[in-house]
């Protein structure tokens, strides 16, 4: 059966197969084979148990099957707007990313790390559409931005990097990669997208603490750019 490689990272490969997603962590020839070999599966397995968790509190892919043989992942295919292409386009786009500052809330309220927060890792779904519904998606100049009830859906994808941990310092960081994100890819509007995302994150019992810290990291951050 053919497959349609949609995406290449550093340690896997995303297939779109069959109406769904399979993602495929590939070897490393550079790295010792029994070492590989333990990675992979380990880093498959992890990944699984955390899309899992967060599929409890979040929007995310649902899983079908994870072969920790084959170090693969099968799970949904989302038909959807990828953020990083067209979060600056969208008319509702302040209410998506305090959206997401809900979500990352919710998520490091359980203990849950990211580890790789950007606007490439968020797939955005209109109008509450489900999976089930072919139609496609609505332009998004036909999204109404007046109305809450028509936000739609924000799915956080791609948890390789993700881990458990209960260290606000661990928040902080995962609030700092999605501020260098913003800048980076939506420079033009980062201050109120990321304001926003401040703004939903005030959900987290911990946001002033994480908040707090989060000042600390980006002060890490300047001093060693100075250097």
């Amino acid at each position: 059966m053919k497959e349609n490689i949609i995406g290449t990272g550093a340690e896997a490969i995303l297939i779109h197969q069959d109406g769904k997603l399979l993602k495929r962590r590939i070897k490393k020839s550079y790295r010792i084979e029994v070492l590989d070999e333990k990675l992979r599966k380990s880093r498959t397995k992890k990944e699984a148990k955390l899309l899992e968790k967060a599929s409890k509190l979040i929007s995310v892919p649902k899983i079908i099957k994870v072969n920790e043989k084959t170090k693969e992942i099968d799970m949904e295919f989302l038909e959807g707007l990828k953020l990083s292409d067209n979060l600056d386009s969208l008319k509702n786009a302040e209410e998506i990313c305090r959206e997401i500052g809900k979500n990352i809330a919710i998520l490091h309220d359980n203990n849950i790390i990211h580890g790789d927060l950007t606007t490439s890792n968020m797939i955005y779904i209109p109008d509450n559409k489900s999976q089930k519904d072919k139609t496609e998606a609505p332009l998004i100049s036909d999204i109404d931005d007046n109305s809450s009830k028509n936000i739609g859906k924000v799915y956080f994808i791609d948890f390789g990097l993700g881990f458990e941990s209960k260290k606000i310092e661990d928040k902080a960081v995962d609030l700092h990669l999605i501020k260098q994100a913003l800048e980076a890819k939506h420079f033009n509007n980062y201050e109120k997208f990321f304001a926003a995302i401040l703004e939903g994150y005030k959900l987290s019992k911990h946001h002033l603490a994480t908040l707090s810290r989060l000042k600390a990291v980006e002060k890490r951050g300047r001093y060693k750019g100075a250097c």
